[in-house]
This record gives C-alpha cells, structure tokens and sequence, in this order.
C-alpha cells in the first residue's frame, strides 16, 4: 500500500525471531518480535505478544477499518535514537524495553503503553498522514491518548491513566511553561524545527486535550468520527480542520471554538481554590479557558482513610466560577483529571495532606496530590524542603509503582536544582538514609524493593555514607537484602554510585565488565570511568564528548552522564566558557540528534544565567533550533536559581 517516505526502515542484523499471528474475521496477521542475539534470553516474547493482540483486538472494533500493513514486526533495535517508530509493520523500539533483570509493573505499563501508541499509530500517521509538521499533533496526540486509553480498558495495567495524569502531563506542563512552548497546531517552518516539535506540548499536551475532547463530544461520537475520518482519507493527507469536520458531523458541536482555544493557544492555567464570603467558594484560573472539570471533596471515614464523600462536575468559562462546596479536610480540583490545569491545593488541604497523604485510597487521588506538590515545589509556591520532608514520610507507602517513580524522581530534583548548594549535604544524607531504610522494609522481590534499589544507587551518587556496605555487596562479602536480584543493570548502577564517589577505581569497574561484557555492559562501563571524580578523567570525558566522532549515540550520552555524575561543580566549572565557545560548530558539523545531546547535556549548572544570555545576545543568527535548546536550558537554570533563592534557610 502507499507509504509516506518518512516512515520507510530498513532493519538488519542476526536478530533473534519469535513469531506468532493474530486473526479476526476474515484477516490474519503474521507477529513477529525481534530482538538481537545476545538478548534473547531475557526476551519475554510472550507478553509483548498478549499485548500486541489485546491492541489489536481493540483498534479492530473501535476503529472499524481493518489493519492495513498486511504483518506486524516489532523490532528492539540497539543504539535506537528514539523510544519507537511507527514503521508500517516494522515497528521498531528502543531495546532498553527487553529488561535483563527484575522489572517493576511501572516498567512493564510503560512499555505497553508505547506498544499501544505505536500500534495506534498504524491508522493516525501511517494510514491516515499529516500533510505537513504543523499537524503533527494529528498522529502523535492520538496515539499517547490511545496509548493509556486501549492499556486502561484492554490488558491488566487498568491503572495507566493515573500513570499519565501523574508523568505525562507533568512533561507537557514542564514544557508549556518554557518561552519556547507553542501551540497543539504548531508553526513549523523548516524540519529542525520539526525535529524539536516532537515535545511534550505535541504528545502529552495534546493527549491530555483529546482526553478532554471525549468528555466534550461523547465517547461515541469521538470513535464514530474517528471512523468516517479513516474511511474519507485512507491513504492520504489531512489538515486539522479534516478531522474537525467529522468529529463535528458526528458530535452535533461546532468544534471551532474549542480547537482555537485548545490547540491554537499556548500556556497552563493554574486553578485555585478561594473563599467566596461566608457561603461558598470560588474557583480561580490563571489563564482563563473553557473547562470541565471535576470537584472532589474527601473526609476521613471510620477506618482514617480519606475517601470522597462529594463530587460535582463544573464548566470554566471565567477568571473565576463560583462554586457550592462545604468546608472538607481535603478538597481537590479536575479530581479524576478531566482538563488541563495546574492545581494548587489550599491551605486545609495541604494540611491535611502533610500529615494523611497515604491515607487517600484511590490512586489517581493520590497521584493528582503528589502532582499539585510538585508543581507547587517547581514554581517554588511550596518549600523544596517541605516535599523532601513528605516524600520520605510518604513514599515508603506508596503501592502505586509509577507514583513512586515519579516522587523518588522529583526528590532528587529538589535537592540538587532547587536547594541552594550550601543546603544540599543534609538532604542528600537524609534521602539516602531514607532510601536504604525503605529498602530494606520492602517486601522481598517485590516492586518496591527493586524500586528503592535503584533510588539507593542514584542518592549513592551524591553521597557515599553507604559505600562500604554498597562495596560488599558487590564483591559478595554480604548478601543483597532478600529477594532482591543484583541484575547486570543494577550492579552497575550501584558501581557508578561508588566511582562517582571515589569508592571504585578503573580496575574495579574493568573486573565488572569481564563479569559483563556485553553491549549494555560496555556503555555503563564507560558511563562509570568517566564519573570518577578528578580533573584528568573529567578532561578527558570533555574531549571524546566534543572530538571522538566514534562514539556512538549510547556511548555519547554515557560520557556525558559520567562527566555530570555526582554534581561536582569543584570539577566541571572550569568549563562552562568552553561550552558555549564550543556549540555553534557542533551544531553547525554534528548531526542534530548528536548536537542535542551534547548542548543539552552538558549545559552548564552555574549561579547565574549570564553565560547562557551573553551566548544568546552574540548569535542571533544562529539556528532557530539551536537557540531553541539555549533558550529551554537558561530557562531551566534560571527556574532552578528563583528557587534556590525562596529555599533559603
């Protein structure tokens, strides 16, 4: 059949096969899973198999166009520069989805969700394609809201939305407030452009709108015109006003308003919560746009759980909406996270939160909480100390992986961007000692010891107080807690922590690699030589990252990790002038997947943004992509210094 250039992939290597077919009706699919030879073994071809049916099975009775690219190859690929790609029956994924140790169910929901997304893509991009990068949103927001949509209603990760609402959305609120952030329906006007626009405003802002779009129009009337658009532009381009055309003939609504409010504007709102006298309350937004959102209002029942005891459904149109609320301990806004907006919680809440937040029951609840925190913390309206402080309270008990995730994520942020640097010792100490106690009171082999493991190895980067024991561990001298298994992966994570620190020496991390002497190990490897801490192995990190052309994508991004390792400003600062001499001809003599993650990654942490603002006066005729990626990180930077400054003891 037809297919657009830009999707054409040619696949080659001794790649390891299992196949498998899918039928419905009258069509027969042939499956194949590939993966290269040497990691085979840990190729659990049976579940991306299962979730490849249950994918199937569901876009087959939504989509009412049967599956058009006659088989269906998904292909684990080494050195991928991307998560996935949509290639019309040769998907191809990042093999850092075929997972050599113990996986958390976070892991695994989340590899099914880009399975899904990928999948969904074969009618939104493949058989139905954008005609130009402005609509790109017309594939790539589709196919992330089908991707939590089809994990939530068709396979055993029911759960996913809260996964979205709680990672997802936290991107494309990151994104959306950078001076870069542009519309749903973007202007793209050359292909670097294109290349950056795949974002967190095209994927997850534009998810979370769709999302909301099916509350607008109906859950029927979103899929019937989902149909009839197939049906009208099989094989061919389309325009946002293609798809606005059926989903209007379909829902009875003129969708003119709603798509130049949602995807031609720019920005987040953040909805407050404010007394209206003695007899109400108001809702307040910052940016004024159409919503319909939920109101939640939880108590305590007799078990001390906080659970909803009230919920009314209100449409946005004002700066503020009055509303009939009762005083609660605990009142949230978009509960059940139905539009896109920043949410602030009020002071009883917050309150309520601090000292009860595991006691909220329901998952997505809970995440829409730790989300309210955490953009609070980032806009620096919440104290970086007081989210450490309730996430070592809290985050021992959180059951939901994807949430801890997120929250052992965001501490870690905290401390090293948003505490001034005088403060971060103590903190660093006290997460560590956290982690290590969370660790060892997790159920052996369960997801949540695996998951602390791992937040060990990352705190253990920045302070050693735990070396020895980390030490002997490795070397065998005393066992891992129970039930916990010292995979390749996370051996070598617990090695970076110890080389960052100056526990482990080239000799050390070469007995690793023998133990390891594969693809993976050979790039963690490197990441750990290049993380040791002096000025020689620093110097020579910055050469190979700016002048060793062969290294590869992974062993790029592997020296830059190792220089960054540890935060030791006493080693790196020396070179914050040298980066920006240096990113005009990277850019100009790299290829651009190269360029970016050498100026994104190595962008210096100074105190002050006047480096990154004396670049951006001296090249204003630098390429708009590039002055894109100064732009986002002195933006980052200076984030990261206005909260150092409200953090101050």
């Amino acid at each position: 059949p037809p297919m657009s250039t830009y999707i054409t992939a040619v696949v080659a290597g001794p790649y390891h096969l299992v196949e498998s077919s899918w039928s419905r009706g009258d069509l027969t699919v042939d499956l194949g899973v590939l993966c290269r030879a040497s990691l085979a073994q840990y190729l659990d071809a049976d579940a991306i198999v299962e979730i490849t049916e249950q994918g199937l099975d569901f876009f087959a009775e939504h989509f009412g166009y049967p599956y058009p690219w006659g088989k269906y190859d998904q292909v684990f690929v080494p050195e991928y520069n991307l998560g996935a790609m949509e290639n019309p029956g040769c998907v191809t994924f990042t093999e850092s989805y075929v997972f050599r140790g113990a996986a958390t169910a976070a892991q695994y929901q989340g590899r099914a969700n880009t399975i899904l997304h990928e999948m969904a893509h074969m009618w939104f991009g493949d058989l139905v394609t954008m005609k130009w990068w402005d609509d790109l949103w017309l594939k790539e927001s589709f196919a992330d809201y089908m991707g939590s949509l089809v994990s939530a209603e068709a396979t055993e990760f029911t759960d996913a939305w809260v996964a979205f609402a709680n990672r997802r959305k936290a991107w494309a609120y990151l994104q959306d407030q950078l001076p870069t952030t542009h519309p749903v329906v973007a202007d793209i006007v050359d292909l670097e452009a294109a290349k950056l626009n795949f974002d967190g405003i095209t994927y997850a802002k534009g998810a979370s709108v769709l999302k909301q779009l099916v509350a607008y129009v109906g859950r029927d009337a979103f899929f019937e015109g989902a149909r009839r658009y197939f049906r009208a532009h099989a094989f061919g381009n389309t325009t946002l006003d293609d798809l606005l055309t059926e989903l209007s003939a379909t829902s009875g609504r003129d969708l003119t308003g709603w798509a130049r409010a949602w995807l031609q504007t720019t920005g987040v709102s953040t909805l407050t919560l404010e007394p209206a006298g003695s007899d109400g309350f108001e809702i307040v937004q910052s940016d004024p746009r159409p919503h319909r959102l939920a109101v939640g209002q939880y108590d305590f029942d007799e078990s001390g759980n906080l659970v909803r005891r009230y919920r009314i459904e209100v449409d946005l149109e004002q700066r503020r909406t009055r509303v009939d609320l009762a005083d609660a301990p605990l009142t949230l806004l978009n509960d059940d996270d139905l539009t896109y907006a920043k949410i602030r919680l009020d002071t009883r809440s917050l309150a309520t939160v601090e000292e009860s937040l595991d006691r909220i029951t329901d998952p997505l609840a809970r995440g829409l909480v730790w989300s309210a925190l955490w953009n609070a913390t980032r806009d620096a309206e919440l104290l970086a100390t007081r989210y450490v402080t309730m996430a070592q309270r809290f985050a021992p008990a959180e059951s939901n992986l994807a949430l801890l995730g997120s929250v052992q994520t965001n501490v870690a942020t905290a401390i090293e961007h948003y505490l001034p640097e005088a403060a971060r010792s103590g903190y660093r100490r006290a997460w560590l000692d956290s982690a290590w106690a969370a660790l060892h009171a997790a159920d052996p082999g369960s997801g949540a010891q695996l998951a602390w493991a791992r937040t060990v190895a990352a705190a253990a980067v920045y302070d050693d107080a735990r070396a020895a024991d980390i030490r002997a561990v490795l070397d065998g001298a005393a066992p891992p807690p129970e039930g916990l298994a010292l995979d390749p992966d996370l051996r070598w994570s617990l090695w970076l922590a110890l080389a960052a620190t100056g526990h482990a020496d080239a000799a050390d991390l070469d007995g690793e690699l023998t133990r390891d002497d594969t693809g993976s190990g050979r790039t963690a490897h490197l990441r750990a030589l290049a993380a040791r801490p002096a000025a020689d192995v620093k110097a020579t990190a910055w050469t190979a990252i700016l002048t060793d052309r062969s290294l590869s994508n992974e062993h790029l991004d592997a020296t830059i990790a190792g220089f960054r390792a540890g935060g030791r400003r006493d080693l790196t600062a020396r070179y914050d002038t040298d980066y920006f001499a240096a990113i005009r001809g990277v850019w100009d003599e790299r290829s651009i997947e190269i360029a970016r993650r050498i100026v994104v990654g190595l962008f210096p942490d100074t105190d002050t943004v006047a480096l990154a603002d004396g670049w951006l006066d001296a090249h204003p005729d630098a390429p708009g992509a590039l002055r894109r990626l100064v732009l986002e990180q002195r933006d980052h930077l200076a984030r990261d210094l206005r909260a150092q400054l409200v953090n101050r003891p």
